[in-house]
């Protein structure tokens, strides 16, 4: 059996070379090592099996981030039961879950001890309530002893059996392993199915030196990402695979993410966009000292070049990376390290291969604009939704649904979201180059372009922006003013709408659906 090729086999690895590591931490809530994490799945298992689940059944775990450690006992154990693991979300609403609970024909729903689960018309159970007590062997997340001390206590590994080593042995990386629902920004949320080989690649399994594990600078990393995202189960494969132990913050408040960093001196740090922008306008790297940080990873949507350069500068010590992917097109991505002398720049391929094409599928040249494309390992799907794993899926190539261009030197530059390209006039205005710049504006901490209707136009060019905290927003003349000479006369924003917040998914991305149905009808510019 190739080690490396199911996310149980991971898991069993780790367990059998770290057992007493822990592997996850819950920010003063909980924690878990390798050999817990194994124990438990597998008892979980042993469980699910003993209760009817099939191989290839579908089971939601509809968990809060302060479960995280639940969680993850929870997707190994479905798997190594031969089941597909459905991530969700306590933060869904009723009908939603009902919605990937019936789409995906789940069997089960597991839910958190913190976040019971709504009715769906299926059994639902917690993990402690099908295993009982958590086994002993577990740590307080305030353990201070060393995170190397890999001494194991007395029963304290991986399970002996012949069933244990059956059933891992019978998961095989070409099995369906999980169903992650998109945020459905532009419509219903669709299944996106991976294999066990797809969420494995890259990772080394039992064979890996401990030393030469991925990140290996870091004792810890640090993220606060929703579970049910593509981001949240790049966290997961990270904590079974990279060096360092998971540290999660269950909620992402600025100022206390930046006390983590400070008190556990972590050296890896995973955000979003807007993380990084709140970081950066809350004040808290002024309050605490994050020099420990030698890898700052941004995902989800593409950096503003104001915020990379604003946190190069910092972040001195710290190494910026940009990472473009999508639910569909992972593991493939596009990164690279923030370049002052390309701040436009998104990156060149880490993972798979990057084209960019016209609407018949031709590869189009250095800078000229067209759909960008990445093509996966072992590529994703949509589950029960042929007609559009059609139009997105093709040949191992992905459809990512933003238009951009390639430099001379093949770092990929985007132009936008080809939904939310603004057609004003005989023009097509870049809403992601607009929001570059209305984020220079020294009173603009966040900002969101998108297209309004115009009786001439037909679409105008409308900006929601959130002011720094204790500044006063600019009015639409001032913001017109300052854009003069960074934007052409026909991107200047013809509407301005100031928020406190904006609307964004589970993921971080923003809602430009929601601001286009809410101030689509605006008569005229407005502020508030």
């Amino acid at each position: 059996m190739d080690e490396r090729g199911t996310v149980p086999a991971l898991l069993a690895a780790r367990a059998a070379q770290q057992p007493q590591r822990d592997a996850l931490r819950v920010e003063s809530l909980d924690s878990l090592t390798f050999g817990a994490w194994w124990r438990r799945s597998a008892a979980l298992a042993d469980a699910l099996v003993g209760g009817g689940l099939g191989r290839g059944d579908r089971v939601v775990l509809h968990f809060g981030t302060r479960d995280w450690v639940d969680y993850a006992v929870a997707v190994c154990g479905v798997q190594l039961a031969g089941g597909v693991a459905v991530p969700s979300s306590d933060r869904l609403a009723p009908g939603q879950t009902r919605y990937v609970v019936e789409h995906s024909g789940a069997v089960l729903v597991l839910h958190g001890r913190r976040s019971p689960a709504p009715d769906t018309g299926v059994p639902a159970a917690t993990v402690a309530h099908l295993i009982g007590a958590a086994p002993e062997g577990d740590r307080p997340p305030d353990d201070d002893r060393p995170p190397d001390d890999d001494r194991p206590p007395d029963g304290d590994g991986p399970p002996d059996g012949d069933d244990v080593a059956r059933r891992l042995a019978a998961v095989r990386p070409g099995d369906l392993a999980q169903l992650l629902y998109t945020s459905g920004t532009t419509g219903r949320p669709k299944g996106v199915a991976a294999t066990h080989a797809n969420l494995t690649h890259g990772t080394a399994g039992a064979g890996r030196d401990p030393r030469r594990r991925p990140l290996g600078h870091s004792e810890l990393f640090l993220h606060a990402f929703p579970i049910g995202t593509n981001a949240g189960q790049t966290m997961l494969l990270n904590a079974l695979d990279a060096r360092p132990t998971a540290l999660v913050a269950p909620q992402f408040i600025a100022v206390r993410f930046a006390r983590l960093v400070e008190t556990h001196r972590v050296g890896t740090v995973f955000v979003v966009p807007s993380m990084a922008i709140e970081l950066l306008t809350s004040g808290a790297l002024d309050r605490h000292d994050l020099s420990s940080v030698q890898l700052l990873g941004s995902t989800a949507a593409p950096l503003p070049p104001w915020v990379a350069v604003r946190l190069a500068e910092r972040l001195p010590g710290a190494t910026i990376v940009n990472h473009y992917t999508s639910t569909e097109a992972a593991p493939a991505g596009v990164s690279m390290v923030f370049d002052p002398g390309r701040p436009g720049a998104v990156g060149r391929p880490a993972v798979g291969a990057l084209a960019v094409r016209d609407e018949e599928g031709r590869t189009l040249p250095p800078g000229v604009t067209g759909e960008v494309w990445l093509r996966a390992p072992h590529a994703r799907t949509y589950y029960r939704d042929e007609e559009a794993t059609g139009r997105t899926f093709r040949a191992g190539w992905v459809r990512m649904g933003d238009l951009g261009h390639l430099d001379r030197h093949g770092y990929l530059h985007l132009v936008d979201r080809e939904q939310d390209v603004v057609k004003s006039g005989a023009d097509k205005v870049s809403t992601i180059g607009v929001e570059a710049a209305v984020h220079e504006h020294p009173d603009v901490a966040e900002a969101a372009v998108f297209g309004v209707p115009h009786p001439v136009l037909g679409t105008a060019v409308a900006v929601a922006v959130v002011p720094r905290p204790g500044a006063d927003a600019p009015t639409l003349p001032q913001l017109r003013g300052f854009l003069r000479g960074r934007l052409a006369g026909h991107e200047l924003p013809g509407e301005l709408f100031v928020l406190d917040a904006l609307p964004r998914n589970d993921g971080g991305k923003v809602l430009k659906t929601s601001l286009r149905e809410r101030f689509g009808a605006a008569p005229a510019t407005r502020q508030g």
